[in-house]
């Protein structure tokens, strides 16, 4: 039984078509490992799939994006964490993890009774909203959203699933440099309850 999601989504520009990192529909397991690109099958030659090829590739598609890509900055990242909290608080959502990062953020979220597709359009929509009430959505994508159109969804099925995720989203930040964070709207895990659960 599905218990929580790992749910994972960036900002506009991160993410192409035809990335060679590949789709969202393939998304590999671990996030860092995206940058160095889908596994090689044994009959390539890897060396073309290599760091640094791979982040010029990137550069050079997104030179050819409309608009620029989206990197938040404090100020944003904590507009973004405000729009989590009013969901949270408007769907009386159960929170385990979240990191807000530049380009992505990580969610780990209680199972709830609408999909977990349906739960990440409503964080999108509402730290949209709060970027904008706050003066602090990017001039230069007009009406366009800050949020690419794919997102990750990993299904927890148990404790220990869950509490895998919530380590690796905690420790997120501190593996590009930065300091753990802390959101008001994240709840501590205290385990699956015994026997029947009901998800509300």
């Amino acid at each position: 039984m599905v218990h929580g999601y790992h749910l994972i989504f960036g900002t506009y520009g991160t993410w192409l078509p035809n990335d060679p990192r590949g789709s969202w529909s393939e998304f590999v397991a671990s996030w860092e490992l995206f940058w160095f690109g889908r596994s090689p099958r044994r009959d390539e030659n890897t060396s073309m799939l290599t760091h640094p090829t791979l982040r010029e590739s990137r550069t050079v598609r997104q030179r050819s994006l409309k608009y620029h890509p989206v990197q938040f900055n404090g100020k944003q990242a904590l507009a973004v964490g405000n729009g989590f909290a009013s969901a949270v608080r408007r769907h009386q959502w159960s929170v385990w993890a979240c990191s807000i990062l530049p380009e992505h953020v990580h969610l780990v979220l209680a199972r709830w009774k609408s999909s977990a597709e349906q739960a990440v359009v409503f964080f999108k929509a509402e730290a949209s909203t709060e970027l904008k009430k706050q003066g602090l959505h990017p001039a230069y994508l007009c009406d366009r959203s800050v949020w690419e159109r794919g997102k990750w969804i990993s299904f927890l099925d148990s404790e220990t699933a869950i509490e895998d995720a919530i380590h690796y989203v905690e420790d997120n930040p501190v593996k590009e440099g930065k300091p753990k964070q802390k959101w008001s709207f994240v709840t501590p895990f205290a385990g699956l309850e015994k026997g029947w659960m009901t998800y509300h």
